[in-house]
């Protein structure tokens, strides 16, 4: 990178990139399209990755790996779940893995954020690998800049350089001056393996599947596991997490990890020994990660969605396909002589209806959020919940319900009246949102929120609401 090029980027740091792409011929000893990356770069990073823009020199990747790096918040989640799993098997093992050798492998580097985090956390000699040199050029240089004093890129393939770890023969618990130190202590290579496989194939279409990713981690599990003491596997949101589940082998913890009410990112746990007992969401510390003595072979799933958090059992009884109302407590809405909703509006009874956020939703763990919170389901597949006292630390929106109307021309004039703009969300209903405000004709926005959903009963409903 010359001169002309820094002077560039400095002076015009703050300006719309597409206006300058224009002024390419106006300079022409600037490398443009590098330029161009490094503002764009450190415009996203302000709010994506707020620390690495606070530091002079980053250099930043072009705009599609921008757009799939892990930002700042999920990162650190990550260093905290590793730095967790790390300590937990130091303190069974009674021993910590060698300082000078190689102990955290990220197989798939990538820009490095997660790299970075999870690195910096350990304090561990750590490898990050990737197979586009442009990327590992930058890691250099920003893990430099970074403080990362232990941090060894490779230009590479991961799944080549996984197959190079080996247990030494002089690391061998039978080969210690003193054997008894090494009782308990794994004698794996590595404490940690990282890997997030491509969700894109050769030719940069999507794919969904676990088998379709690059590189196959269904194939690698056993190697990884034979390697190191944990390994987590970064996974698309859009991912089927059970059939994730089934497809590989002794997964301890799931993690789904929403910010913004937007799921992010599922994390998978895999490690050959016991997994940590599942507590309830009051005892989760404030890296939402659990600790405890106890063992059992019981998957955990965690359901972070900022400062919110839920964990549970997914062998807990009340966590199963719901097939009825039974396990999760449907409500049923009392009906007047005339066939509409009983609900007073001189506010002599109120009920207070609650949307989960965006992983317990994809968790699917509707049995989980009635019994622990107390609330009822409003019907099967609405994955809508009420109660008659507000529940103060519900994971999602809450809401107090002001009117419920049907779907009949009548009852919707008399509780929509003096309503002009809403905002309005559909849950297993026929309409769409734009259908549904169009055939409402109301303008989006304001205090007043509609929820339009299917009963039990089959009957469509608006739940006219306000926030809590």
């Amino acid at each position: 990178m010359n001169q002309a090029t820094i002077d560039f980027i400095r002076q015009h740091q703050d300006e719309d990139v597409r206006q300058l792409a224009f002024l390419g011929s106006k300079y022409p000893d600037v490398d443009m399209p590098f330029a161009l990356d490094q503002i764009r770069g450190r415009q996203m990073a302000r709010t994506k990755l707020p620390r690495w823009a606070n530091i002079d020199g980053i250099i930043y990747p072009p705009h599609i790996s921008m757009e799939q790096c892990s930002s700042e918040v999920t990162a650190m989640y990550k260093a905290e779940l590793a730095a967790r799993l790390v300590k937990k098997n130091q303190q069974n093992a009674r021993i910590g893995h060698s300082l000078e050798k190689i102990n955290f492998l990220d197989m798939t580097g990538g820009f490095g954020v997660d790299f970075s985090y999870i690195a910096a956390r350990l304090g561990v000699k750590s490898m990050y690998v990737e197979r586009q040199a442009h990327l590992c050029e930058a890691a250099k240089e920003n893990f430099e800049r970074l403080g990362l004093k232990n941090a060894i890129v490779k230009n590479g393939d991961g799944v080549e350089v996984l197959h190079t770890f080996g247990l030494q023969e002089d690391e061998s618990p039978q080969n210690a001056p003193n054997a008894e130190s090494y009782q308990g202590r794994s004698a794996k290579p590595l404490q940690l393996i990282f890997i997030d496989p491509a969700r894109r194939d050769d030719a940069g279409n999507k794919v969904v599947s676990l088998q379709d990713c690059i590189p196959d981690v269904t194939l690698l599990q056993d190697e990884m596991l034979e390697k190191s003491d944990f390994v987590i596997i970064k996974l698309s949101p859009m991912l089927d997490w059970h059939r994730a589940v089934n497809e590989l082998k002794q997964v301890r913890e799931v993690h789904i990890v929403s910010t913004g009410n937007e799921c992010k990112e599922l994390l998978l746990v895999l490690s050959s020994s016991l997994g940590d007992k599942a507590k309830s969401s009051t005892e989760v510390d404030e890296a939402h990660v659990s600790e405890t003595d106890d063992e059992t072979s019981h998957l955990k799933v965690y359901c972070i969605n900022d400062n919110q958090v839920m964990s549970y059992d997914e062998t807990d009884k009340s966590v199963v396909n719901i097939a009825s109302g039974k396990e999760c407590g449907i409500v049923r809405l009392e009906k007047c002589s005339n066939g509409e909703n009983d609900l007073p509006q001189d506010g002599s009874k109120s009920l207070y209806l609650y949307e989960p956020n965006a992983s317990l939703m994809k968790a699917g763990c509707f049995g989980v959020i009635s019994s622990r919170y107390g609330v009822k389901m409003l019907a099967k597949n609405s994955h809508l919940f009420v109660s008659e006292d507000p529940v103060a630390d519900f994971p999602g929106r809450s809401f107090r319900i002001k009117a419920v109307s049907s779907f009949n021309k009548k009852d919707l004039k008399r509780q929509l009246s003096g309503i002009t703009k809403a905002n309005i969300a559909t849950r297993n209903f026929p309409l769409s949102v734009t259908e549904l405000r169009k055939r409402l004709k109301l303008k989006d926005g304001g205090d007043t929120y509609i929820f339009a959903t299917t009963l039990s009963d089959e009957s469509h409903v608006l739940f006219i609401c306000e926030k809590v």
